[in-house]
Parts: structure tokens; sequence; C-alpha cells
């Protein structure tokens, strides 16, 4: 055909073509793998045992006491309280008991509960001051639901809040509240090899994996005297 000429551009720039689609095939895996580094290893760690910042669940909007309590203000104006991730993942499977009643008041800093697992104890702290509005009573039937989703179906108790604001001013939410856990792992990690060896040094080998670090729910290995220690040195 006159006035048309072909040309095959992998004649020409081949190799430049061969080299970018090389890059990028190289680059895309090695940038979704940089980008869900912290997932990759929550899941890792889930799958190993091992207790970790990684598997600590830590949910936007909820405010958290420096008693690992924590507290959300619903539209309604009541506020849901519970347990936190760390102490749900410090302690393993528990039960909770000494529920109050719909219509008690009950103070910030007073106790919120009873947690217990074979006879071991740990009493649990609220985050705020008001007027219990309503309990769940599937804790008490399913304790599972706590593990399983402890800032959902987990809730302890719903609460008509009466400091709202100048009680939770000094609690950790959001960014603050991620820096703060893994502070607060870092001096669990510290505690528990202190108080093992002074209460329990044969148990040290059932909260350790391979490589030095602690089993996902160490506590449920350890004997009431680690867990009164943890009461009294670390909680309160």
């Amino acid at each position: 055909m006159e006035g048309f000429s072909y040309t095959n551009i992998f004649e020409t720039k081949g190799i430049e073509y061969i080299i970018i689609i090389t890059f990028l095939l190289l680059i895309i895996p090695f940038w979704i793998m940089i980008n869900r580094r912290g997932s990759i290893k929550g899941s890792v760690s889930r799958a190993a045992g091992i207790l970790s910042a990684g598997i600590i669940r830590i949910p936007q909007g909820v405010f958290y006491s420096k008693n690992h309590t924590w507290a959300h203000l619903e539209r309604s104006g009541n506020a849901m309280i519970g347990l936190g991730d760390f102490l749900v993942h410090a302690t393993g499977d528990v039960q909770i008991t000494e529920i109050k009643e719909r219509g008690a008041f009950i103070k910030k800093g007073e106790q919120l509960a009873l947690i217990e697992q074979d006879g071991k104890r740990l009493k649990v702290y609220s985050p705020l001051s008001g007027t219990i509005t309503d309990t769940n009573s599937r804790l008490i039937e399913n304790p599972e639901i706590l593990n399983a989703d402890p800032y959902g179906m987990g809730w302890v108790y719903k609460v008509k809040p009466s400091e709202w604001k100048t009680e939770t001013s000094t609690y950790y939410l959001a960014d603050d509240a991620v820096a703060w856990v893994k502070k607060e792992l870092d001096r669990f990690k510290d505690f528990l090899a202190h108080s093992v060896v002074k209460n329990s040094p044969e148990s040290s080998v059932l909260v350790l994996q391979d490589g030095g670090e602690f089993c996902d729910n160490p506590l449920r290995e350890l004997p009431d005297e680690v867990w009164q220690d943890f009461q009294k040195s670390f909680l309160n």
C-alpha cells in the first residue's frame, strides 16, 4: 500500500519493553508485600500462637483506660463498656461473674466484674461513672464471645455516663491507643519475666515459644500467684 509503512516495535525496542515488564513484575509483588506487612505479621503471629502487637485488635472510636477496659459512646448517648483485647489475649478463655444489675450506678474505678479461669480471678474496673442501662447476658451463657468479639458482641454493660468528657479526657484513642498498647505489651513481657521466676519458675517453659517469644494467652498456663501479682503490679 502506497504511503504506508509498517514498523515492528518489538524489533526496535523489544529489549526496553522486556526490561520494563520485568521490573513491574518484580516491583508490584514487593510493593504489595510492604504495604501488607502489618497484616501478614499479625496473621503469622496468630497462626504461631505468639503474643504480639499484631494480633491485638484496636478499633477506631474506642477509648481505652489504663486498666485495659474500654468505652464507646453511641448515638443514643449511652456508652458501651467492656474488656480490652490486650486483657483477653493475656488471659485466654475466661468467664465473667458478679455482673451488676440494670439500674445500678457504677463509679469510674469501681469493680466492673470479675473474670475467672479455673479458680483464678481478676477484678476488672469500670472506665466510666454512670447508670447501667443494659447488661450483656449472652456473656454468661456463651463466654467465648468475649474472645471472639470483645468490642462487638462481647460488650459487658451499656451505661448512661454522668461525666463522659471529663472521665475520658486522659484515655487513649486511635493512634495513641496503638502506641500505648505496644508499650503495655513490652511492660507485660517484663512483668511475666519477673513474676514467673518469682512465683512459678517451673512454668517458664510453658509460656515461651521457640526463640523466646511469649505464647498467646500466657496467664492461662500460670498459677494463681502470678494472677494475683498481675492484678497488683500490672492492672492496678
